[in-house]
């Protein structure tokens, strides 16, 4: 095992989280004068209470985040976010960057149901790879990326977020980041292997078998949610932390897929639990440790369709359903 993937200080002493440290001391937390000023507006409407139900609330959250009474949806993105993990051999795999580079093509080109909500939609989308081809280290016998590359991956999510969205869905797609993810929330919040890598299909023993490795491995590796990160997350999740960070300092409303981004997202709520107060959680997945990490981040899915992917595809409908919500209000409180 090299010597930079065991210490997050170069051998110049310096240490390549401090400038995210910072950053995530430094959040702005804007004040709720604009989500009140909507709800003003929904009281207002005679003989109508409640005309929008639960998405009241949702649009309430919108407005704050875009700073204004009557919230729109003019430059949405999805942005998937795609990288190997070589801890998919531990379930098996010989071919792991043919498995992830397939998995890519499909989504970028093939039949994911992603790219056909977005087309229907109007949305951006875009599938940001991450190294694909070379998978970041077994997290089984040593860090998944050096400190280094944690952070070239969390800068490379920053500048996803530079590109001018008003709103912006993330999803995940590639090749073991949900054993890595399992490995995350297993880290961050303690409790049992089997409670947080129990899967639905025939490789859980296994992921189960891989996450319990890991854990013995980077057992002394508690209390820094970044040391998790580079310990566990590779560059896709690291790349979704950095993008979500980008959001947050920049007031652009987030909404989250399934567990792999909901794990990235808890890296920064590990942080600060306002950290991710621009963040909704699109929807609730088959993942059976999906809806006990919400739970620990304090969001409640907009849908619960039970959907089995990770892609994209839960969080693209929730911006479907947000989309809609912000043309009635136009429609309400137009008379």
């Amino acid at each position: 095992m090299s010597e930079d993937k065991h210490t997050s200080t170069d051998p110049h002493g310096e240490n390549p989280f401090d400038d995210v440290r910072d950053l995530i001391a430094k959040i702005p937390h804007p004040e709720p004068q604009f989500s009140q000023e909507l709800e003003v507006k929904f009281a207002s409407l005679s003989g109508r209470p409640h005309p929008l139900g639960s998405l009241q609330e949702r649009l309430a959250w919108l407005a704050n985040w875009q700073a204004t009474a009557q919230p729109k949806i003019e430059r949405p993105l999805i942005a998937v976010f795609a990288a190997s993990h070589d801890v998919a051999r531990e379930l098996g795999a010989d071919d792991i960057v043919g498995t992830a580079l397939a998995r890519v093509k499909n989504t970028t080109e093939g039949s994911a149901g992603v790219r056909g909500i977005a087309q229907n939609v109007g949305v951006a989308f875009k599938v940001n790879e991450l190294g694909v081809e070379y998978p970041c280290a077994n997290m089984t016998k040593e860090p998944s990326l050096s400190a280094a590359e944690c952070a070239a991956a969390m800068a490379f999510g920053m500048e996803v977020v530079a590109e001018g969205a008003d709103i912006i869905a993330l999803g995940s797609t590639g090749f073991g980041s949900a054993t890595a993810a399992a490995g995350v929330a297993r880290a961050l919040y303690g409790g049992t292997t089997e409670f947080w890598a129990r899967g639905k299909g025939k490789y859980s023993d296994m992921r189960i078998e891989a996450v319990a490795k890991a854990a013995e491995l980077h057992r002394d590796i508690i209390g820094d949610p970044l040391e998790v990160l580079r310990c566990y997350g590779g560059r896709d999740i690291a790349g979704m932390v950095g993008a979500i960070l980008a959001a947050r300092i920049q007031s652009i409303p987030v909404v989250l897929d399934g567990f792999v981004t909901c794990a990235a997202a808890a890296i920064l709520h590990k942080s600060d639990p306002l950290a991710i107060s621009h963040c909704l959680a699109g929807h609730l997945t088959q993942e059976p440790a999906h809806g006990a990490l919400l739970d620990r981040l304090g969001l409640t899915p907009l849908h619960s369709m039970q959907i089995g992917i990770g892609d994209g595809t839960g969080a693209a409908m929730a911006l479907s359903t947000l989309k809609s919500a912000t043309e009635a209000i136009n429609t309400l409180f137009s008379a």
